[in-house]
């Protein structure tokens, strides 16, 4: 079979491996739950063994009964709560059957009960849950495609008028529309159907609130408006000489996100440093020194740093001097072992050492050098905007976009990182870790 055919059908069943997995770690955990109900049990590895051996063979009868790997493999499957639960019954039928033989090693009826209803729930919730979540994430990945192609716009007006002319507006898939604009500070922050009111005095004001939107293209004025609408500077107002810090976060907020960064990465950098010392060997190993490569990126205030990585390309990858986007898996620089550390992400551990020293944040945006900030900024000047946050490990826009290995690419990600700015919080933070894990067990690649 030809290997784009391979890659195919390897994604089609990703998603039969992936409920597979989940419905096995339901039963992991219901088996072990009611092992800490229970007394001790004797040879409770091998009861063990048996019962998550005997879940992974009636879920794979389940697929096949409910049809899923056959929709799957001719690449018609979609999600149904039916065939979840199909699968699931039948699983659980041939483990009730194997308790009537095995017992799991458990002296009470009651607890073989409690052992089958408890994998049936885990099994079924955490299918439906990371199913649905990453079906959600697809159809927002549409949405935020988009976003690229819509003017970022405010509506001038703090009155039931000005808020059905943004729906309108909303609606039409013309504008992204960010809120309403009001001269009066009593109407500040409220919200009219569902827009954010946001007060601005004077143009110095507005420019302040640019640069927390990331950038204003236009501003509507509604039929019957005064017509006194200050004017929207889609050049990115606020001159690049003096960069606040984000207002989006309280500094509450800041003080949690970065403590959390602190505490996060130290633990990680404790935990993943036999992976580490592995992962520099092996380096070593195929293509000597150095092992780290370092590079200049811009980050927090328009301030370059050093931003760390394992080597995964030729000492020699860019001896023209002349920076080159990097190709995919593909790119004849990589060694091998770069290669896989790529693959996996390995390559980045050394920037656990970035965000301990404040350099990145887990969640940003992926900070770039000032060679392709230039190219980005002939095309969009909002990309200065990002300079009020940390870069980060991970970003809102990587979910959605990828690797970037086209200026097409970081002129959509900067909208995506732009949308991100402003709405950022803690809370929206552990929302793109959620995603991003979900993302990783999906097999989607970065």
């Amino acid at each position: 079979m030809p290997n784009g055919q391979k890659q195919t059908l390897k994604t089609r069943l990703a998603p039969v491996f992936q409920d597979t997995f989940l419905s096995c770690l339901g039963s992991f955990f219901a088996f072990l739950m009611v092992r800490w109900l229970s007394n001790p049990i004797y040879g409770f590895t091998r009861h063990f063994l048996i019962y998550v051996g005997t879940a992974l063979l009636g879920t794979v009868v389940g697929l096949l009964v409910s049809g899923t790997i056959r929709t799957a493999r001719t690449g018609e499957y979609r999600f149904s709560v039916d065939r979840l639960f199909l699968t699931v019954l039948i699983k659980d039928i041939i483990l009730l059957i194997l308790m009537l033989i095995d017992k799991g090693g458990f002296s009470q009826p009651s607890l073989v009960v409690l052992a089958l209803i408890s994998d049936t729930l885990f099994s079924s919730m955490l299918i439906f849950f990371i199913r649905t979540s990453i079906n959600r994430m697809q159809e927002e990945a549409l949405e935020m495609k988009e976003l690229s192609f819509r003017p970022n716009t405010l509506v001038y007006g703090d009155d039931e008028n000005a808020a059905l002319f943004a729906e309108s507006a909303k609606q039409s898939g013309r504008y992204n529309i960010l809120g309403l604009l009001t001269r009066n500070p009593e109407m500040d922050k409220k919200v009219l159907r569902g827009f954010l009111i946001y007060y601005v005095a004077n143009d110095e004001a507005l420019a302040t609130l640019q640069w927390r939107l990331g950038g204003v293209d236009c501003i509507l004025i509604p039929k019957g408006g005064d017509g006194n609408g200050p004017d929207a500077d889609s050049g990115g107002g606020g001159g690049s000489g003096n960069i606040p810090k984000s207002s989006k976060m309280s500094p509450f907020e800041r003080f949690a996100k970065r403590s959390f960064d602190i505490v996060l990465s130290g633990i990680l950098i404790i935990i993943f440093s036999p992976l580490i010392i592995i992962c520099a060997l092996a380096v070593f190993i195929e293509d000597g020194s150095p092992v780290i490569y370092s590079q200049e990126r811009i980050g927090l205030g328009g301030h370059p740093f050093r931003i760390l990585k394992f080597r995964s390309m030729r000492r020699d990858a860019e001896a023209m001097g002349i920076p080159r986007l990097y190709t995919g898996d593909n790119d004849p620089r990589l060694t091998r072992v770069g290669k896989f550390l790529r693959q996996h992400h390995l390559d980045e551990l050394p920037q656990l050492w970035n965000v301990f020293r404040g350099d990145m944040s887990f969640i940003g945006y992926r900070p770039e050098r000032q060679f392709y900030i230039d190219r980005i900024m002939e095309r969009n000047p909002r990309y200065r905007y990002l300079y009020q946050i940390r870069p980060g490990v991970t970003s809102y826009a990587t979910l959605y976009n990828g690797y970037t290995d086209t200026l097409e690419k970081m002129l959509t990600r900067l909208d995506l990182d732009l949308y991100y700015l402003r709405n950022h919080s803690v809370w929206f933070d552990f929302r793109v870790l959620g995603l991003t894990f979900l993302s990783i067990i999906s097999g989607k690649k970065f």
